[in-house]
């Protein structure tokens, strides 16, 4: 068993390796911080002038903690994007047959995305949003980084399932990405909250990351109980495990059914 374990630490060290590779290639420190960074507060931006033209300043700061913490998710989610690329590359079938399982090595193919979400997501809440007008305590925000890095986690395992379903459909993968983001979204409290929407919805929103966690960090910041701030995480921990396993179940399947039908092809 320790071997076992062993093993499977030095492939998500190795896959950890390339990800960060991946995100250095793809952004310089001036790219990341004055194009990546700049666009995510535009979005936030643009949502919490919403509260703005409204004039309820309750509703600004709602947008704005909603999206802030949303950001991360957003970011996240392209884990579809960056799991498909190894089947664009062909090297789909070398994971497949190498005697470690491929669950392994995609859990830790897109962790760049867990680091730069959570970095957008500080950022966010510790500087957009004083300059919005939303004045937010800045000890509360310094406990909410940590439960945003966990709502990260739970959105990662939620991700790296319609990553696997993407492998499957790669002609869809961006539309499966995006769908998966919007429906975090509009569902989990991030806009509107998830009382808004009718019952059937209601509980489609319990069992997606993000809903539990983002309440949770709400309440830390409107200066809650800790009681009501531990069930949220607790909550979002077990559908972020849940998830986990669902993702495990995907990519069990999708190398059963490769070997099976041939399916997994060399080339992209």
């Amino acid at each position: 068993m320790s071997t076992v374990i062993r093993d499977n630490l030095r492939i998500l060290r190795c896959a950890f390796v390339s990800a960060f590779a991946d995100m250095r290639a793809t952004y310089t420190w001036r790219t990341w911080t004055f194009a990546w960074l700049v666009r995510i507060l535009c979005q936030v931006t643009l949502f919490a002038f919403i509260g703005k033209l409204i004039g309820n300043p309750a509703t600004t700061e709602y947008l704005v903690v909603g999206n802030s913490v949303f950001i991360t998710a957003d970011i996240v989610m392209m884990v579809c994007a960056t799991t498909s690329w190894e089947r664009m590359a062909g090297t789909l079938p070398l994971l497949i047959g190498a005697p470690a399982s491929p669950f392994v090595v995609f859990a830790g193919r897109s962790v760049q995305w867990l680091v730069d979400g959570l970095a957008c997501s500080t950022v966010s809440l510790m500087l957009l949003a004083p300059v919005l007008g939303v004045h937010l305590p800045f000890s509360a925000v310094l406990l909410a980084v940590p439960m945003v890095a966990l709502i990260s986690l739970s959105v990662y395992a939620f991700g790296l399932v319609l990553a696997g379903l993407a492998l499957r459909v790669m002609s869809a993968r961006n539309i499966i990405g995006r769908l998966g983001s919007i429906l975090l979204m509009v569902l989990t409290g991030v806009q509107v909250p998830v009382d808004f929407w009718p019952a059937p919805l209601r509980v489609v929103a319990q069992f997606l990351p993000l809903t539990h966690g983002l309440e949770a960090v709400r309440t830390v910041l409107h200066g809650g109980s800790g009681g009501t701030v531990l069930k949220g995480l607790g909550l979002e921990i077990a559908v972020g495990f849940g998830w986990s396993l669902v993702a495990v179940y995907t990519y069990w399947r999708l190398v059963a059914s490769g070997r099976k039908d041939g399916s997994i092809e060399f080339g992209g």
